[in-house]
């Protein structure tokens, strides 16, 4: 049981910086002001990490790139999402089409 002490501290660490940063938003909203041209950075740049977060999603597979398949659904599930859809059929758009595109044996 000793082995896990380390683990279980540094679990213990962790979940408590992450609830110490989770509070600190909150706590601190009302005492710390932002630029507004900071503001704005920051409000593009939380567009260009989840663009980014999709990209790599979309386009690889571990190391290597994925086949077209995988994009294509994505670009379904972009477009009816562009279209407003409800969520659960940008979903299943997406993931039809690119079943529908491996079914026919493209990667």
């Amino acid at each position: 049981m000793s082995g896990n002490a380390p683990l279980l501290a540094a679990t213990a660490v962790l979940g408590a910086g992450t609830f110490a940063f989770r509070f600190a938003g909150p706590a601190l909203r009302s005492r710390v002001t932002l630029p507004p041209a900071l503001e704005r950075l920051l409000a593009t740049a939380v567009v260009v990490l989840l663009a980014a977060l999709v990209a790599t999603s979309a386009l690889t597979d571990g190391h290597a790139l994925a086949g077209p398949a995988r994009p294509a659904g994505v670009a379904v599930g972009a477009l009816c999402a562009w279209r407003k859809a409800p969520f659960l059929v940008v979903v299943l758009a997406a993931a039809a089409a690119t079943a529908v595109l491996r079914l026919l044996s493209v990667p």
